[in-house]
């Protein structure tokens, strides 16, 4: 097969030019990487907005759709907005137009809407052309003097029109509404904050630029002091995220700072509940707050199929008798159930808690992205602010110096009037006969010629010196204001300030919705009982090592089957809701959950598909975690010593090493370590008893020496109290105890040989 011929160096005629694959490829995926980060997804540091966000507000903007005004149709708005800025699908803009009317989505409504703009359920909003919109406060603080040259602006797609690149921001819009997006390797999170502390941090800021982020933040210590003190508590700093939705936020204030420092992080917000007495000793959770972005619906529909796989044994019911509030009723399986821990194990299955992610990835200063902290955020706000200001400010200076020229024109001819009459009348050119006549500019000649008659009455030197007078005075104020940073900040104070008033803490919008608490101290334990229903199983463990729980405590065990060649190691009775403890030969304790066993059906299921445990070892024997608990465990050589039950218990599949053994060693017993005294039997028949107190509690570790022998080992183990006797069963299962006094020559220290078993001990060598 000849090679594949390529395209002639010339193009062969028909302007075809041979392309890099891979540099084609790098630099269209970087440029559409480029536009996703730029223009779609991270949002602007200064004002907070997407680029679909800013076209929408500046659209309602020139519809002239303010507060004080009427509504006007979204499908308006939408076509507005799509035919001249914002060139994509109209959904997508009605989507983002939607979101920002929604008070369970935004903390400061942009948008204020009008007929059904969806729900907390996640019900979508009705169509465009059903739904009518107009501005919010918020949103005319945020667009305050873009008409004064306060922010550039940029050619649209099309170049027929215009679009400002950032709106001025008065409002800082980018925490206290958040923000989230992804884009291609970057993805933004940012939670709403309360505008109110987020002005008191930012005039801390002004005032001290040296501010640690912990600095521009109320610790809960500092709340306490102030929160009955009204006029402290106004200037509160920030204290955490303010969702719209409420909640409580349940997370370490370390934690809360360091995110706050890092600009990544996350916080736990949980849902705010009541316990509602019912009269006789009965009570119901009554949930009245749900974390942000959770949809109700959902969330019940979730609780309601964790009830159905009785997953929440302590949940009876569930109702939403939510009306404009939310009301959700929990009913308790009985009124002698916990409240708290049946909120535990809400929290811990359900939506009921969250963790919202903090990732402040944003545009700085809205070319580079960046993760900010929260003091580099405030600050770039705030320089934007001043930025804004000074271009205000000359914007004002030039209207007051062209205004003072055209006022100097006045005066003239006010002094001239019938000259300048005359001229008008009389002359062909009066424009440059004024000019040469009063040595007056092009503006001042033309604002002249321009006046109107019923003007005339009007021009009196009084009010023109008035007006002139009061002008100039302006005038100097702004030439002050430019040439001093000091009175340049003094005036975003005062803004900042005049902002925090509109929303302050004190008022209906501005009082604080997400509250902070500790995290009930709950025992882990408690809480994971807490989601398995208790019931009675028999624990089965078969030689080959298949476990199995079987429902209800079984006593006769005859009926049992088996895999060929199997057969009954042990059995014993448990409840779904303990924990099983496995100790096998190679000195390891495995935690297997009760509930988490295979069923009685089958033969159950290999312990190696439910642990990671080594395939040379096997199970030693098995039983149910009892808390403050002691075991003896031994290995086949001789050593032993004492460890916690506490102490083994493992969190992952791959167990927890207690015991050192090597081979050929291996552990061979664990029991109770219950009574006083220790009797142990070697490979050959020799007994040893002696106190158990001379053995050492060790939480990991090879042990100590329990008996001496020449050759093999441990043959059997039993710990038992000394005033009762050390008892055992030969193999007709008749029971022979021997009392302290007939023990005496077996008595001795830790690691002595011993002596030959007594008579008539079983030939097995074992206890029994």
């Amino acid at each position: 097969m000849g090679k594949r011929p390529l395209p002639p160096e010339d193009g062969g005629g028909d302007h075809i030019e041979p392309v890099d694959l891979k540099a084609a490829l790098e630099e269209r995926y970087l440029a559409y990487a480029l536009s996703t980060i730029m223009h779609r997804a991270l949002p602007d540091v200064r004002d907070g907005l997407k680029p679909v966000h800013r076209r929408i507000m500046h659209g309602m903007r020139l519809l002239r759709l303010n507060p004080d005004q009427g509504f006007a149709k979204c499908a308006r708005i939408v076509g507005e907005v799509m035919g001249k800025f914002h060139p994509h699908g109209d959904q997508s803009i009605y989507d983002a137009l939607v979101r920002l009317a929604q008070d369970f989505s935004v903390r400061y409504p942009l948008v204020d809407g009008q007929g059904n703009f969806g729900n907390i359920d996640g019900d979508n909003a009705a169509a465009m052309r059903y739904t009518e919109a107009r501005m919010t406060e918020v949103a005319t603080a945020l667009l305050e003097g873009i008409t004064e040259d306060a922010v550039d602006f940029r050619p649209t797609y099309n170049e027929e029109d215009e679009e400002p690149v950032v709106l001025p921001g008065a409002f800082p819009n980018l925490l206290a509404n958040g923000s989230s997006g992804i884009a291609v390797g970057m993805a933004t999170s940012i939670p709403p904050h309360n505008a109110a502390e987020l002005c008191s941090a930012a005039l801390y800021l002004i005032d001290r630029s040296y501010a640690s982020v912990e600095e521009l933040m109320t610790s809960p210590a500092e709340w306490e002091k102030i929160k009955d003190d009204p006029v402290a508590r106004l200037e509160c700093k920030v204290r955490g995220p303010d969702f719209p939705t409420g909640g409580t936020m349940v997370d370490s204030w370390a934690s809360v700072v360091n995110a706050y420092e890092t600009g990544r992080g996350g916080f736990r917000v949980r849902a705010k509940w009541a316990q509602e007495d019912q009269g006789r000793g009965t009570w119901t959770i009554v949930v009245t707050e749900i974390p942000y972005g959770v949809q109700k619906a959902r969330l019940i529909e979730k609780i309601a199929e964790l009830l159905i796989a009785r997953r929440l044994p302590l949940l009876e019911d569930i109702r939403d008798e939510s009306a404009e509030d939310i009301r959700v009723v929990l009913v308790p399986k009985s009124r002698a159930v916990d409240p708290g821990l049946m909120m535990e194990s809400l929290f811990k299955l359900t939506e009921l808690e969250t963790r919202f992610p903090l990732n402040m990835n944003v545009l700085s200063r809205g070319k580079i992205p960046n993760v900010l902290s929260l003091k580099s955020v405030l600050q770039e706000w705030l320089d934007h602010r001043r930025e804004v200001l000074v271009r205000r400010s000359r914007h004002r200076l030039a209207d007051i110096e062209r205004r003072l020229e055209v006022l100097a024109g006045y005066l003239i001819a006010y002094l001239n009037i019938d000259e300048v009459i005359r001229i008008i009348r009389e002359e062909d050119e009066p424009k440059q006969v004024m000019i040469a006549r009063w040595d007056l500019t092009d503006v001042q000649a033309e604002a002249i010629l321009n006046l109107r008659l019923r003007q005339l009455r009007k021009l009196e030197e009084f009010e023109i010196r008035k007006e002139f007078e009061a002008l100039t005075a302006e005038k100097k104020q702004i030439e002050d204001l430019l040439a001093s940073d000091v009175k340049q900040w003094s005036t975003i104070r005062w803004q900042v300030s005049e902002t925090r008033k509109k929303f302050a803490l004190n008022t209906e919008l501005g009082a604080r919705r997400t509250q902070f608490a500790d995290a009930p101290d709950h025992d882990v334990a408690d809480i994971h009982q807490a989601m398995i229903e208790k019931e009675p199983v028999t624990v089965v463990v078969s030689e080959k090592g298949w476990l199995r729980a079987l429902k209800g405590h079984l006593n006769d065990l005859s009926l049992l089957t088996f895999k060929e060649g199997d057969s009954l190691k042990l059995a014993f009775h448990a409840q779904t809701t303990d924990k099983i403890l496995v100790f096998t030969t190679g000195g390891k304790f495995y935690t297997i959950g009760a509930d988490r066993l295979p069923g009685g059906r089958g033969h159950g299921e290999p312990i190696r598909i439910i642990v990671d445990m080594e395939n040379d070892q096997d199970i030693v024997t098995a039983f149910v975690y009892e808390p403050k608990r002691k075991l003896l465990v031994a290995s086949h050589e001789g050593s032993g010593f004492i460890v916690s039950e506490d102490e083994v218990v493992a969190n992952t599949r791959k167990g927890k090493q207690v015991m050192n053994v090597k081979s050929p060693d291996e552990a061979q017993i664990c029991v109770p370590a219950n009574g006083d005294h220790v009797a142990i039997i070697g490979d050959n028949r020799k007994m040893l008893v002696f106190p158990i107190s001379e053995i050492p509690e060790m939480a990991r570790g090879k042990g100590v020496r329990l008996q001496r022998y020449k050759d093999g080992g441990v043959l059997d183990l039993k710990i038992f109290a000394i005033e009762q006797g050390l008892s055992w069963s030969d193999s007709s299962n008749r029971k022979f105890t021997r009392m302290r006094s007939e023990l005496t020559e077996w008595l001795g220290n830790r690691a002595g040989a011993g002596r030959m078993v007594p008579k008539g001990f079983p030939r097995t060598g074992k206890f029994g």
